[in-house]
Formats: structure tokens, sequence, C-alpha cells
């Protein structure tokens, strides 16, 4: 089963940088998809980054376009989502997950991890 495990979110003021990690294992492919969603109270869910396995497929939602940029890791399995320029509206609960190939789509729930916030406040 495939296990999600993010980290790195934090208090952080406006304009500063975070670096979220997600290390994950249990993959029943070689390829696959994966990346970040957030959930702000108030606020629909919504797609961050994606990257493939391969690191051929990246995506990003247009309003994190510029500031964020998705990897993958030396570790195998390992991926990170550089923050820079953060704004008030980029606090949300940040989740790594598994994406679906084409874009910011997402499998459910279950594919997620526990979440790591993200609090971006002066």
């Amino acid at each position: 089963q495939v296990q999600l495990v993010e980290s790195g979110g934090g208090l952080v003021q406006p304009g500063g940088s975070l670096r979220l990690s997600c290390a994950a294992s249990g993959f029943p492919t070689d390829y696959y998809v994966i990346g970040w969603l957030r959930q702000a109270p108030g606020k629909e869910r919504e797609g961050v980054s994606c990257i493939s396995s391969d690191d051929e497929n990246i995506y990003y939602a247009d309003s994190v376009k510029g500031r964020f940029t998705i990897s993958r890791g030396d570790a195998k399995d390992s991926f990170y989502l550089q923050m820079n320029n953060l704004k008030p509206e980029d606090t949300a609960v940040y989740y790594c997950a598994v994406c679906r190939a084409g874009g910011l789509y997402y499998y459910g729930q279950d594919y997620w991890g526990k979440g790591t916030l993200v609090n971006v406040s002066s």
C-alpha cells in the first residue's frame, strides 16, 4: 500500500521561504506521479504541483508558478516542494498526494499523507 509522509511546514513571514518534504513508499509500479495539494479554511481544495517519477511531466497551479518548485530528491522516492516568496493566501494544510497523469488531478484521500500546516503571517 502506498505510504506518504510529509514534513517541513511551519510559520513564516510573507516573502519568506519553506521547503516541504515527502517520503513515499509502496508504489505498485515503477512509473507514477506524485505531488502536492492544499486546503485552507473557507477555500476549495487546490492542486499545487505534480511530478512524474521520471521527471518528464511537471505541473503547477497558476497561483504558484514562478514561486514554487517541485523536485525529486537524491533519496529514492523522496520529493520536495520549494516555496519562495510566500503570500498569506498560501496559508493552508499541504498534503503530499498521488497524482493522476495529465495535470493537477489526484486520487482520493486514501492516497494523501496526513498533511503539514503552512502558516504565512506577519
